[in-house]
Formats: C-alpha cells, structure tokens, sequence
C-alpha cells in the first residue's frame, strides 16, 4: 500500500491506431486505465485483480461524460475544456499522436515527417516517457512511442496520423 499523499506513478503508452492508454496503480494494488481514442471516445479499464494484463471491466465515455467524471473527482478538467472549446472555435484542435514502434519515422528526424509542408498542421511537442519537449526543431530524431501533439483541423491531425504511421499516400 501507497502512503496518504505519495505521489502515484501514471504510465503512458501509445495504443497504434487507437490513441493513448494511461494507467495508474491504486492504493489496493488494482490497475485502472484511462485510454484516450482518437474518434474522441474514452474508455476507462478495470483490470482484472488475478490477471493484470486482462480487463476485468470497461465503460465507454463519450467526452462530455469523461469530464463530467473528472470534475466530479477533482481533476483540473475544467480550465482544459475551455480550452478545447476555443480551440474549437477555432477550428483548431490539439491531439496526442502516438508513434508505433513500426513507424517508417522510428529513428529519423521530424524534418524528415515533412508535415507542415504536408498537411498545414504543426507538431508542437514531444512527450517522450512523460517528458515534453516544446517546439521540438526538424533537427529533432523520433523514437518508437513518442507521443506527437499536434495542431491542426481534424482532416490536417488524421494526415498526420497517416504519415507517421506509413500510410499516406
């Protein structure tokens, strides 16, 4: 058992054409996992207490239902949200983009992505095992399971996804 108030480690690992699962341990010893999918939908796992790696449960959450629930427990959900609806407004968005590890962008730089050229769209960041790195240059190499964030309208962020995983065109 955690003691009150020890922080809890979250693991973030991409899921290749489905988003981004982040899982956390509880105080129990029990696993939950949040998997933020990319059609906007978020699931929340259970796993199972005898077999880790199987789910015991899961509950789909459209997002209005997944911030509700994270209002509900206290999570600063609520200054995001405007954000997203200004982005919105916008026609901006922001998404997280996971590199699998079969990407034909494993190894080689963003320069090499070509995606602004590309798609119109900016990669912003880089969180690489929980830490971002801001405005990352073309200079920058890429390794299996970075996550991507990217800003763009929704047709320019699926491009993206398209060119970091091998399949565009």
């Amino acid at each position: 058992m955690r003691p009150k108030g020890h922080s809890i480690d979250i693991l973030s690992r991409p899921l290749p054409g489905i988003g981004v699962c982040q899982e956390l341990q509880l105080r129990t010893g029990r696993r939950v996992g949040i998997v933020t999918r990319r059609d906007g939908l978020t699931d929340l796992v259970i796993y199972d207490a005898e077999d880790p790696d199987a789910a015991h449960d899961r509950v789909e959450l459209a997002y209005d239902e997944a911030n509700a629930i994270a209002e509900i427990l206290g999570a600063p959900q609520l200054v995001e949200h405007l954000s997203v609806q200004q982005q919105q407004a916008f026609g901006l968005l922001v998404e997280q983009l996971p590199l699998a590890p079969g990407s034909p962008f494993a190894g080689r730089t963003l320069g090499d992505t070509q995606t602004r050229t590309r798609t119109g769209a900016s990669i912003v960041a880089i969180i690489r095992q929980g830490t971002a790195t801001p405005s990352p240059g073309p200079e920058f190499q890429l390794i299996a399971n970075d996550l991507v964030v990217v800003v763009g309208t929704k047709e320019a962020i699926d491009q993206v996804a398209a060119i970091l995983d091998g399949s565009a065109g």
